[in-house]
Order: structure tokens, then sequence, then C-alpha cells
């Protein structure tokens, strides 16, 4: 509507010009006057001019709308002139409309920007934000409190806490998780994420220090182990001790003084034979537990090296030929890509693979088709998965949960170490080992370094 006005107005002040020139020619030519195409041709200047101002005034206030809009200044207003006619009126009344729609988007992305900001400054975990050159861009209460560096303003200022904290840092992906401990009472996890704002790539850090959740595990944890000890030690020690009683009965009522020496009669020195007998085989089996216990507490820190996976297969699979061909199991494996390589130490690696084969192996004697399948996948920015999946009997739900708890063993032999130890391992890699099963169906164990 305001652009047809604006159009009729422009061609009406044309026509006149244009009407106003060709009858003061045709006065001039025609009829020999003067005076009045004179007069004809003042107007059509005077019409000319003021189209040029009617052109002018709307294109200045399109200009001052526009410079608004673009230095973000909605404190302008557009007043209307009643000499300009109806159409400017309509074009102050949409751009003041305009103007305020734009100042209300403003200022609901202003309340939304500090309703965020207040989040931020009240939660319990660290938040820093820094650009490419290092910039503290954001960074709240919570991380101001856990880190104590008085004037941070950019992510170098964090090695004067811990250069190596620093250098970790700098190297994290996004997406990626680290767990540092900065001194006994900082242990950190720390995440980061990339985004862009304002034309620049930001890094996102969150920051929570889990030392009380830590050590709150950590007390549960040997709450649980000294269960399990005493339970074991007990299971040990009792028949130990009830035989010793027993023993020390049969001494007494089986066996006569004589003047070399004692006499024990024939039933009760093969009583005693096979208590003592009891008690070795108890002993060495407490002894084993023990062992199995220091191997547990005792996994020497990783010494990585790039390893190829293909490789990292074959040395397995060759340790495990004889085994594997007594229990009539193959294994087929897979890597992608094939020139897959893992940060890892190789021998810690090869003894997890070892134990997960091992047992799946096991696993499948009651199957006709007896096949392990391991497999490595490269994952980009979510690292390196390497699996071993049988289709065997499975593990139900139950024991599910519990099969990575020290000493805990759904086999009728074996020392229920195994698994923990490569949990612990994996730990040690900064990455995890998880199973999943579907009993009568399959199981995987899956290996994942970040």
């Amino acid at each position: 509507m305001v652009y047809k006005k604006f159009s009729f107005g422009i061609s009406l002040r044309i026509l006149g010009i244009v009407s106003a020139l060709f009858l003061a020619i045709w006065l001039y030519l025609s009829q020999n006057l003067l005076l009045a195409p004179f007069l004809l041709v003042m107007v059509a200047a005077l019409l000319t001019g003021e189209m040029i101002y009617f052109v002018n005034s709307i294109n200045q206030k399109l200009a001052r709308f526009l410079d608004s809009i673009r230095f973000a200044d909605f404190s302008s207003s557009f007043t209307t002139d009643s000499k300009m006619g109806a159409s400017f009126r309509e074009v102050n009344t949409a751009f003041n409309e305009v103007m305020e729609v734009f100042k209300q988007t403003r200022a609901e992305k202003e309340e939304q920007m500090l309703f965020l900001q207040v989040i931020i400054q009240h939660i319990n975990t660290g938040i820093i934000s820094f650009n490419a050159e290092g910039n503290i861009g954001v960074i709240n209460n919570a991380a101001k409190h856990l880190l104590q560096i008085p004037q941070f303003r950019n992510i170098s200022d964090l090695g004067r806490l811990s250069p190596q904290l620093l250098e970790e840092i700098l190297g994290i992906k996004p997406g990626q998780r680290l767990s540092f401990r900065v001194n006994p009472s900082i242990h950190l996890i720390i995440q980061s994420t990339s985004i862009k704002m304002g034309g620049q790539s930001w890094t996102l850090l969150s920051f929570q220090n889990i030392n009380a959740e830590l050590q709150s595990n950590e007390l549960e944890a040997w709450q649980n182990l000294t269960k399990v000890l005493r339970h074991e030690i007990m299971n040990s020690i009792t028949p130990i001790s009830s035989l010793v009683e027993s023993l020390r009965t049969i001494l007494d009522e089986d066996s006569y003084v004589q003047k070399e020496g004692m006499l024990i009669k024939k039933d009760g020195f093969q009583d005693i034979q096979e208590g003592l007998d009891t008690i070795a085989n108890r002993s060495k089996g407490l002894v084993n537990f023990v062992n199995a216990y220091r191997d547990y507490t005792n996994i020497p820190v990783p010494k990585k090296e790039q390893v190829a996976v293909k490789g990292l297969f074959e040395n397995v699979l060759g340790l495990m030929k004889e085994d594997l061909k007594s229990l009539q199991v193959e294994v087929q494996t897979q890597v992608l890509p094939e020139d897959l390589t893992v940060l890892c130490d190789p021998d810690q690696i090869s003894m997890i693979l070892i134990n997960l084969v091992k047992n799946a192996a096991e696993s499948l004697q009651t199957r006709a088709d007896r096949q392990v399948c391991l497999r490595a996948v490269g994952q980009g920015d979510l690292g390196i998965q390497i699996q071993v999946e049988d289709h065997g009997p499975g593990i139900v739900p139950e024991a599910l949960e519990r099969i990575f708890v020290p000493f805990y063993t759904t086999k009728k032999t074996g020392s229920g170490i195994g698994l923990a130890i490569s949990r612990q391992i994996m730990n040690l890699h900064r990455g995890s080992l998880t199973v999943e099963s579907e009993p009568d169906k399959k199981t995987v164990f899956s290996l994942n370094f970040r």
C-alpha cells in the first residue's frame, strides 16, 4: 500500500513537470508568449525540486533506518511529517513498528543472556571459555574457587597451577574427557566442547572436582574388599582351626607314651595324615588368593606406544594357537581401517585380549558353532574400539552387574580376578572396558580407547 502511494505520488509529479514543460514550449512556439512559458518553466522547476526533496526524504529515512539496524541502535523514532502526505505517514509508522520489534527482541535476548549468566555463575561445575589466542571469555565463580588463580585472563595462566594440566588441556580434543589430579585435595574431571561465536572459535571447558566422590567410593570399595577378604580368609581359617582341634583330640586319645617316644594307633595316624593334607590344601588356596589380590593391586603404569592393531591381533592369536586348536574354536578378525593403530601398552592389552578370547572360547564348548569375532574399529574423535564377541550362553543380568568385581566368578574354576585386572588396566589407559550380553544369543566385551 505504501509503495503504491509512493509510486502514484512520483508519477503525478512527473506528469505535472512534463505537462508544464510541454505547455510552456507550445505557448512559446505557437503563441509567441514569453511570460506564461516562463511561469510554466518555474512551476516545472518547483515541481522537480519538490520531487527531489520527496525522494531524498524517504531515502534519508531508509538510510537512517538501516543504520539503526546495522549499529543495533533501536532508540531512534521516525516522526510523521504532515506535509509529505499519507504515504510518508505509513512509512514512518512501519519503520517505528519494525524498530519496536527489534527493540523487544534485543531486550528478550539480553534477558536470556542475563539468565544464562546467572545460571553459569551459580552452578557448582567450573566453566571456562577461551578463544584461539587463549584469551578467557567466560569464567564462573566455581572455576575461580576451584582453580584459585588470581587475574585469570589467559588459558596459559593455568600453568601457574600445574604446567602438566595446561599441556593436557591444550591437547584435549572437542568431546573428550580428561581426568587429572592436581593435588591430594583436587581431582578434576574436565570436558571440552568447541563452539563458534562472533566469528571466532571458542573452546568451552567444564571442571568438576570429584575428590570427595572418589574418597567416598574408595571407602566403599575398601569396605567391600574387606568383606571379601574376611569371607575368603574365614573360609580357610575356620576349617583349619577345627582340624587342629580334631588332631589334638586324636593325639590325646590315640597316642601312648613309651620310653623311646610316642606310639600312635594306625587309625589315628591316618586321620592325622588326612587332616594335615586338608590343612595344606586350604593353606595353599589361601596363598593363591593372597597372590591374586597382590596381582590386582600391583598393576604397573602402562608403557604406551603406537601399536598396529592388526599386528596386535596376530600376536595374541599366535600365543593362543594351541589352546584354540584344542578347544576347536575359530577366531575371525576384522580391523577397520586395516592400518589402524592404537596408543597403548601392547603387553597389557595383549593380556586383556588373551583373557577375553579364552573366556569366550571356553563358553562355546557346549555349542556346535564355535566361533569368536575379534574386531577393531576407528571412530575418529570418539577414539578406537576393540571388541571380543561370542555367541555362547551369555551372561545373566544378575551376574552382568558383578563380573568386574574382584574375586567374583561364574566359573567352577577361576579366581575371579581376570576381568577386574582387565578393567583396571583399561582405566590406567584412560579408557574403559564394558560388556553387553543377551543370554543364549551373544556377549560382547568392548575395549574403548579415547
